[in-house]
């Protein structure tokens, strides 16, 4: 006795009838551009433009489908927190270097370079912050940025040389001869 083969049709070969039994809904623009408007805000957050997601995403909770409204407002609270995390102040520079070195640790390391750089805007003669460019600089692999932050921060405070030499977060830079050089000068 031999057994019959099944042969099966995949389901995107199947006809529109076969599948439920029924021809599928007409095409819902309403819902594509709800689709569209939250594609586009999930975008905008993972960019962070959280102010814009922000936007987009309070016109989609009065718009789109209810049964998205729970998601629609968790994700709003995340771009509240992120947009208030942006927010910080500081009373000192000192904060703001010590805020962003957590941030370098952390790995954030575009978030630290801008507070960093916004030391700099500052006060331009703030070696700690040429310093800490020059660490993020090292970790980041950017060798030649590395050494011209680290020239400079020698350059603002001597002190700086003697800090580099046993610092731990410059070992990438170790084997390049101009990295020795700025360190270990010759008299």
């Amino acid at each position: 006795m031999t057994q019959a083969k099944v042969v099966s049709t995949p389901a995107n070969k199947r006809s529109p009838r076969t599948l439920a039994g029924t021809v599928p809904a007409p095409h819902d623009d309403a819902r594509d551009r709800a689709i569209g408007l939250y594609e586009s805000a999930l975008r905008l957050m993972q960019t962070g433009k959280y102010d814009a997601a922000h936007a987009a995403f309070n016109k989609l909770l009065a718009e789109g489908p209810p049964e998205l409204g729970d998601r629609i407002r968790m994700y709003i609270n995340a771009c509240l927190l992120q947009v208030a995390k942006g927010k910080t102040e500081f009373l000192s520079h000192e904060e703001r270097y010590d805020y962003a070195i957590s941030l370098l640790n952390d790995g954030h390391y575009e978030d630290a370079r801008q507070e960093f750089k916004a030391i700099l805007a500052a006060n331009q003669t703030a070696d700690y912050a040429f310093y800490g460019l020059a660490v993020l600089s090292s970790m980041t692999g950017e060798s030649h940025t590395c050494l011209e932050h680290l020239t400079e921060a020698i350059r603002l405070n001597g002190k700086n040389r003697i800090q580099a030499r046993s610092d731990s977060d410059f070992q990438d830079m170790a084997d390049d001869p101009r990295f020795t050089d700025l360190l270990y000068p010759e008299v």
